[in-house]
This record gives C-alpha cells, sequence and structure tokens, in this order.
C-alpha cells in the first residue's frame, strides 16, 4: 500500500496511525556506530572494496554525516565496487532540515573523529566463532541502551527518534540472531550486493550457532542439515547476542525500549533493524521489560524492501508469527519511495541496479523529509544530488591542493 512518498508492507493500520501521528514532527536522528570481524571476510559485504577499507566505513560515515563534505575528513569515504555511499542521503536530509544529530560509538577499532558518545563497547569478533563478544559487555551495552533511550526521551516533546545503524557485515549477524531467535530467516536478508550473497552468510552463521548449540546441554544434537527446520535450543537472548552478535543491536534494542514508552521510534534500516526488532521482542519477555510496540516501525528504502533477492516484506511477516512477539503482530514495515531511476548521476543510478539499497538510516531519512516538510521525488533527489556534487567537488579539490603540494 502507499500514502504518499511512503510504502507500507505490513501492519497498514498501526503505520497509517504512526505517520499521521508524527506527521509535520522534526525527528532527532541517533546512529549507533559498531564494528564485527565478520565484516572483514572477503566478500561478505560491499560497504568498501577490500577488508581493509572495512575497518574505517563506520568511522567515516560517521563523520561524513556529521560535517558533511566542507570538511576535510581524517576517515574518507571508503571506495566502493559500484554506487555512491548511503550516508550521502542521510546527510542531504539533516543538513536540508536541520536534524539534531547523535553519535554512539557501540565499539568501534578506533575513535571516530566526531563528537559521539563513547558507550563503553568493543569490536566483536567473527560471529563464526559463536563468541562474539564478552557476555558482561553484552549486559553493559544493554544497559547504556535504556539510560540513553530513558535520557533523550526526556529532552523531547512531540516528536519521534530515528535510530540508525553503521556495521558492516550487520546484514550476517543479524541473520544469525534471527536464526538463533528460531526465525527461518535463510536466504531472505539483503545484502550491498546487487544479488545477496546468501549461501556465504548463511555457511558463517551455521558455524557459529553450531558451536554454541553444541557447547549447551540440550538433547537436542543440531546439524547444519537441520537448521532451517528445527527450532533452536532455547537461549538467553542477550547470551545470543553475545555468541553471534554486534554491538550495536543490544544498544538499538535497549534505546528503542526506552524510547517507545514516551514517543515514536522509528529504527531505520532493513534486515539489521529487522533483527533489532525481534530482538527487543525477545529481551522484554525473558527480562519482563515493558515497552509499547505500537510506537515502533522500521522504515527502509524501497530497493531494501522489494530487493528480489532477499525476502525482505516476508522476513517481517516471519518475525510477527513468532513466539517471541507481543500479541503476534508483526512490525510495520514502511519505506521511501525514492528513486535514482532519472538522476544524472551514475553513482546513485547504480541503486536501481541493486547496489548499496541502504545504510546510515538512509530510508528512514527520506521518510522524515517526507513526513515534517511533505517532500516528494524531485525536492530528495535535488537535495541528494546537491550533496553528491558538493561531495565530488571537495575531493578533487583536496585532492589537487595535495598534488601540487607535494609537486
Amino acid at each position: 500500500m502507499t500514502n504518499d512518498f511512503i510504502c507500507i508492507y505490513t501492519q497498514t493500520e498501526q503505520a497509517q496511525e504512526w505517520t499521521a501521528k508524527y506527521r509535520a514532527c522534526l525527528p532527532v536522528f541517533a546512529c549507533v556506530l559498531g564494528f564485527t570481524e565478520t565484516g572483514l571476510i572477503p566478500g561478505i559485504s560491499a560497504a568498501g572494496r577490500t577488508p581493509e577499507d572495512r575497518k574505517y566505513t563506520a568511522c567515516a560515515d560517521a563523520e561524513f554525516l556529521y560535517y558533511g563534505s566542507i570538511h576535510k575528513p581524517k576517515y574518507p569515504l571508503p571506495p566502493l565496487a559500484a554506487g555512491a555511499s548511503p550516508v550521502l542521503i542521510s546527510r542531504a536530509v539533516v543538513e536540508a532540515l536541520n536534524i539534531p544529530v547523535y553519535l554512539f560509538n557501540a565499539g568501534l577499532p578506533q575513535p571516530p573523529a566526531v563528537p559521539a558518545i563513547d558507550l563503553g563497547g568493543y569490536p566483536a569478533q567473527c560471529l563464526s566463532q559463536g563468541a562474539a563478544m564478552e557476555l558482561a559487555t553484552v549486559h553493559h551495552l544493554f544497559k547504556q541502551g535504556l539510560v540513553w533511550g530513558e535520557r533523550l526521551s526526556s529532552k523531547t516533546e512531540n516528536r519521534y527518534f530515528i535510530l540508525s545503524e553503521c556495521v558492516v557485515g550487520g546484514t550476517t549477524t543479524a541473520l544469525a540472531i534471527l536464526t538463533g531467535l528460531g526465525i527461518p530467516a535463510g536466504g531472505k536478508v539483503n545484502s550491498s550486493h546487487p544479488v545477496c550473497n546468501h549461501e556465504q552468510k548463511w555457511a558463517v552463521v551455521q558455524a557459529g550457532l553450531l558451536k554454541i548449540w553444541e557447547r549447551g546441554e540440550s538433547e537436542f544434537k543440531l546439524s547444519s542439515a537441520h537448521l532451517l527446520s528445527c527450532s533452536p535450543v532455547p537461549i538467553d537472548p542477550l547470551e545470543l547476542v553475545a555468541a553471534v552478535g554486534d554491538p550495536m543491536q543490544v544498544v538499538v534494542a535497549g534505546m528503542a525500549i526506552a524510547l517507545s514508552r514516551s514517543c515514536g521510534v522509528l529504527l531505520a534500516g532493513g534486515t539489521q533493524m529487522l533483527a533489532v526488532y525481534a530482538l527487543m521482542c525477545a529481551i522484554a519477555q525473558a527480562y519482563t521489560l515493558s515497552w509499547r510496540p505500537e510506537e515502533v516501525v522500521i522504515g527502509t528504502t524501497r530497493w531494501v524492501a522489494e530487493d528480489p533477492t532477499g525476502g525482505t516484506i516476508e522476513l517481517a511477516r516471519l518475525v510477527g508469527r513468532s513466539s517471541i512477539t507481543p500479541d503476534g503482530v508483526a512490525p510495520s514495515l514502511l519505506a521511501t519511495g525514492l528513486s535514482f531511476t532519472n538522476s544524472c548521476y551514475p553513482q546513485l543510478r547504480a541503486y536501481e541496479q541493486g547496489f548499496v539499497k541502504e545504510g546510515v538510516g538512509a530510508g528512514g531519512a527520506c521518510i522524515a523529509a517526507h513526513l515534517s516538510r511533505g517532500w516528494q521525488q524531485h525536492q530528495l533527489l535535488q537535495a541528494i544530488e546537491a550533496q553528491l556534487e558538493q561531495y565530488q567537488k571537495n575531493s578533487e579539490l583536496r585532492t589537487y591542493n595535495s598534488e601540487s603540494n607535494q609537486a
């Protein structure tokens, strides 16, 4: 279903009520930065051409989101095989609408060169080991999420929060969390590749989940052939994150639970935010925490929601049918109708070929631009293209100056 420039795929009535409630409201934009060594596996992600590039993607995106292209970056945006970083989309919106931005470091290999709130987390190891993070760190990060959610909600009135993320390799950790919670997500997640690398992701997830289930004392003996059809061994959701997750997931889950009690929450992303939503449900159930599911929606891009090599809409419905979801209700999944078909920039037209698709809350930012200012296709495209043009000019100028100084 289409509501003006916003496509609604699941829970239409709730989504319409949510968008009506927060129409004309200016949101607050928060981005939680994290890192998992899963993202360094060759070919696992296209958010950086090489594994070395991907070490700095989150820092680069945070710097561009906060300062824009005029600022000389410590961490330049990494080269991509095709397309342009989705942070150009998010930056275009937050700059034009003057949206407040909060950055959180949930666990990066190096501190970002921006004013970011350090949550005291650590980068996750590759999930294939089944021991991604220390359980104490996960509990600490979840509490930090709750604390900051309560703190931020006390500063807002008649607003909603966009909770976004930047974690390279995050769709693979999302697959691990969803599968570990008993949701058959195999073959349904998205990726930054034009054709999702499902087999590679699944092999990594199988390895990690088998390790934790083999360590358990359950009577069930799961083989890789059974993972798609058998229910997993019951596991504490925070222990699951410690085993196969990443630091962003548990922070955003805590923030969203706390924020939902007093204001709206737009989980800005695709597969990763579906995993966060499922995690919220499981944590609230396991630890008897109150929250308001009707205040939480998931917002992404059309390229994610309608990705022919994924199954985002079906995945949202599967989350709703799982035993962890309140009253068996699927999360509301929305997407911006933004198109780059007629863009004059090939880097943007690459999105229509399946490259990049989403990241750094790009889809949520576009939804916010429509809700608060009534922006349609032409306003968004104009702002994004202007952002890309400015970025290219400044990059070329810095390159020229650098070469001139060397000469």
